[in-house]
């Protein structure tokens, strides 16, 4: 019995109810459904991209050599920093608790800095793909960079497409198998190096190098230089578009960021339909430019057919606009039948009207005056915040000490952070405690105000001490205001608190 024959009768479920009905056995019903198994869960077919020359390929390279460069010279760049600062210019130092980037030191405590750049990304991206498409995907995504790079490596070593496909089928024999274990080699060599130089980011490069293949280095490193070496041999060279189309929330959420009048790499059927083969010397009346070569379909890395409009497949990469302008010329046809181009040209060129590219639309100024106004938030932070801060811990256990003059005690760890590259004194005060006295363990108090020397670049702690007379407190919880002061540039840094006078005392409405 057939599948078709089963869903006609109500699929699975109506077999298994149905069985004595229709005189089907039990073990009839499982090859079944085993066969609607394997005729709806169909087997990936693998995609071999054909090679292609032309403009944007040549553009692709250009942009794959650039962020290739960028992404293994950068851990090698060198920034001055006095003291123990690392020099190297773009570092998460983990250890140290930094973050690194020229000029700029982001602490712990400054951590919104890193999630405003992540804003300031996503945000940058949904502005990039409103005004050009997925050109993120088809261009900078690392996913594609090093894809990029792989098939060029498997082109290398098994030939063109047509050849690969061969050699896919013929028997293993030594030439098959050099040319396999090669690529191999070579793909497992380029993500040692990815994994590698992505570690270089968390240690400085240069005596991490060393210390990596003396088996000296941290066990993290050879952890995260494992990882990234198995993830990307596997997303490049084994999954490629699968990892696009089924991995990545991108594809889906790039959804809502287009509209009619983005644009994308686009098949112009106002100028190719109806399609067909053609000859040479037939005329070209009555149909349209594209002669159903399916080069376009050859050359896609996601081997879809951009003919049929937009797809979560495609990424963008215009590898098609060069394999169908390479045949256009061919057949003395105008380049451009599949182009960077709107859904919304295409319309106003069927309806007879001048085509054109409307930019500025009422997202793109919306993402635009988002990205610059947070750039313009983060910049102005960034060149107005302080070199001093302070962090302030008040003991819970217990509250509070009462004292043998009558007098309620509460203790407070401080913490000065001196953010500055050279030594400063600071005098730390506490005030909103009327009559309150600060006392220090291993301090001198002088005018109710302690001073010490914070170090460049370093966390100095303090435990202080704050005795007041309860009586002299209307609530049972005071705000207090805790003031730090370099004694050298007078920059102050505060921190809010209370002092818990206890509750053995009723509340009092007056000043007293």
């Amino acid at each position: 019995m057939k599948v078709i024959d089963i869903l006609d009768r109500g699929g699975p479920n109506a077999l298994a109810s149905g069985e004595a009905a229709h005189g089907v056995a039990r073990s009839d019903a499982v090859a079944v459904n085993s066969a609607m198994q394997r005729e709806l869960y169909e087997k990936r077919q693998q995609i071999y991209p054909k090679a292609v020359h032309g403009f944007w390929r040549r553009i692709k390279w250009l942009i794959v050599g650039l962020l290739l460069g960028i992404y293994y010279v950068v851990p090698f760049l060198r920034w001055d920093r006095p003291g123990a600062a690392p020099d190297q210019f773009l570092l998460a130092d983990f250890t140290g608790r930094r973050f690194y980037f020229g000029p700029i030191e982001i602490w712990p405590q400054e951590l919104y800095y890193v999630t405003g750049l992540l804003i300031l990304a996503a945000i940058g991206l949904f502005l990039a793909s409103a005004l050009f498409g997925r050109v993120w995907c088809g261009y900078a995504c690392p996913q594609t960079v090093w894809t990029d790079l792989f098939i060029a490596v498997e082109h290398w070593f098994e030939g063109d497409r047509n050849q690969r496909i061969r050699l896919d089928k013929q028997p293993w024999d030594f030439n098959k198998a050099w040319r396999k274990i090669g690529k191999h080699i070579v793909w497992l060599m380029i993500s040692l190096a990815t994994g590698g130089w992505f570690v270089a980011y968390f240690h400085d490069a240069p005596s991490l190098f060393v210390s990596f293949f003396t088996l000296q280095a941290p066990m993290s490193a050879y952890v995260f230089a494992g990882l990234l070496t198995a993830t990307t041999y596997m997303f490049a060279g084994t999954l490629r578009e699968q990892v696009c189309t089924y991995m990545c929330p991108w594809p889906r959420i790039q959804a809502a960021m287009l509209d009619q009048e983005a644009l994308s790499v686009t098949y112009r059927y106002d100028r190719g339909d109806p399609r067909g083969a053609h000859k040479k010397n037939d005329s070209w009346e009555g149909r349209g430019d594209c002669i159903d070569c399916r080069q376009c379909v050859a050359v896609c890395p996601a081997g879809i057919d951009i003919r049929d409009g937009l797809q979560i497949e495609c990424i963008n990469c215009a590898l098609c606009i060069d394999a169908c302008d390479e045949i256009m010329v061919k057949v003395d046809r105008p380049k451009g039948l599949i182009a960077y181009d709107t859904i919304q040209n295409i319309e106003r060129r069927q309806a007879g009207e001048k085509s054109g590219y409307r930019f500025i639309r009422g997202r793109t100024l919306f993402y635009a005056v988002l990205f610059v106004g947070i750039g313009g938030l983060m910049l102005a932070s960034l060149l107005m915040r302080s070199t001093l801060d302070v962090n302030v811990q008040r003991d819970r256990a217990p509250l509070f000490v009462p004292l043998s003059t009558g007098q309620v005690r509460n203790a407070y760890t401080v913490k000065v952070l001196n953010k500055a590259n050279q030594t400063r004194d600071v005098r730390i005060r506490i005030n909103g405690v009327k009559d309150g006295q600060l006392q220090a363990n291993e301090l001198p108090v002088v005018d109710n105000s302690v001073v010490l020397t914070a170090g460049p670049d370093r966390v100095v702690e303090v435990r202080l001490f704050v005795v007041a007379d309860p009586e002299r407190l209307k609530h049972r919880s005071t705000p207090v205001m805790i003031e730090v002061q370099s004694a050298k540039d007078s920059e102050i840094a505060k921190s809010k608190s209370v002092f818990i006078r206890g509750e053995h005392l009723e509340e009092r409405d007056d000043d007293d």
